[in-house]
């Protein structure tokens, strides 16, 4: 038996994990990657960067992206829970415009993998999260740009209903919708 289960999403290329966890009275050990696991799931992954964040309940980060410099992310939650969502931006997928979203918490302990050249952002549904991710390619500021996380045309269905205030940074605020932003890789 594989230590991972990949279970498919509805889009090309952008998958669940679900690590073995062996559990006993002293806590618990997985593994959260292992490179000839994933590969031979037909993963092939060359990851660059390691990220982390921390946020209280109700921030939602993205709809992020890099223009130039697209980056797969295998995203993560050490502590809390949050609703992470990845959009596809690829020109010639029959999935464009479409979206994925999975609950990621530590009880669950749920990966997701968002390919490059899709949009990637998430929203805290626990007082506090901490949230790791896996970066296939590096962090270009200058190449940073986004897709509001309210396009109605996207129509991302956030769970919303236990949230009083979503928080956002100035700059995603800022955001435009797909249509207006013509975001597209080919």
């Amino acid at each position: 038996m594989g230590k991972f289960k990949f279970i498919e999403t509805g889009i090309k290329d952008m998958f669940v994990v679900e690590p073995t966890v062996f559990e006993d009275n002293r806590g618990y050990f997985m593994e959260t990657y292992q490179e000839n696991e994933f590969k031979q799931a037909g993963h092939d992954l060359n990851f660059v960067q390691d990220n982390q964040s921390k946020s209280t309940k109700g921030v939602l980060r993205g709809l992020h992206l890099q223009l130039n410099y697209p980056q797969g992310k295998l995203v993560r939650v050490i502590k809390g829970k949050v609703f992470d969502v990845g959009v596809d931006l690829r020109g010639d997928s029959p999935t464009y415009g479409k979206w994925h979203g999975e609950i990621l918490s530590e009880d669950n302990k749920r990966q997701l993998y968002i390919p490059p050249k899709f949009a990637h952002g998430f929203l805290v549904l626990s007082d506090e999260a901490e949230f790791l991710y896996k970066c296939t390619e590096f962090y270009h500021g200058e190449d940073e740009s986004g897709i509001i996380w309210n396009d109605k045309d996207i129509a991302i269905d956030w769970p919303l209903d236990e949230i009083d205030e979503i928080i956002l940074s100035d700059k995603d605020r800022e955001l435009k919708p797909l249509k207006e932003s013509q975001i597209k890789y080919w």
